[in-house]
């Protein structure tokens, strides 16, 4: 696959969310997460870029940031233990800045980190059938400078081809 041409979801879901998700407590894989990251996933990256366009700060496929994002899970009572584990099975040492930029190498552990990151917000994931809600989680949990809503609806769609749903 050339740099320049998005990974297909497909590959997406076999290469990273299956095992990145495997690693995780089983109540944080439900055809709600995966839609969400897939559909965030294509938001932020097109599933290819790992690094922010720009120089700017956000890492790996869903784009995280290291004083946002990364230090939110690493600071998080419900989530700090897990990436600790998490971090441990991936071989990256538990330190904020090391996180950050082992996202940009290492799409299971950036999986991972989106997904931490979505178990955070107090509120249940979206139903599969509404793209308006999770656009809603989206913005309130990434914060992304300049979101674009134009084109979410088509990103969720071919999320949701993508894992039959």
């Amino acid at each position: 696959m050339d740099l320049d041409t998005p990974m297909p979801l497909a590959q997406v879901i076999a290469k990273i969310l299956n095992p990145a998700l495997a690693m995780l407590p089983l109540a944080m894989d439900s055809p709600r997460a995966r839609l969400q990251l897939l559909t965030q996933g294509q938001q932020e990256s097109l599933f290819k870029y790992r690094r922010q366009m720009g120089n700017g700060p956000a890492r790996g496929f869903w784009q995280m940031e290291r004083g946002g994002g990364v230090k939110g899970i690493f600071n998080f009572h419900t989530t700090t233990g897990i990436l600790h584990q998490v971090c441990a099975a991936r071989d990256c040492p538990f330190d904020i800045p090391m996180i950050w930029a082992r996202l940009e190498t290492d799409d299971i552990l950036a999986a991972c980190a989106a997904r931490l990151l979505l178990w955070t917000d107090p509120y249940p994931l979206p139903a599969v059938d509404d793209p308006a809600t999770a656009w809603d989680l989206y913005v309130r949990v990434w914060r992304p400078g300049k979101p674009i809503r134009d084109t979410w609806n088509g990103y969720h769609e071919a999320a949701r081809a993508a894992l039959g749903l």
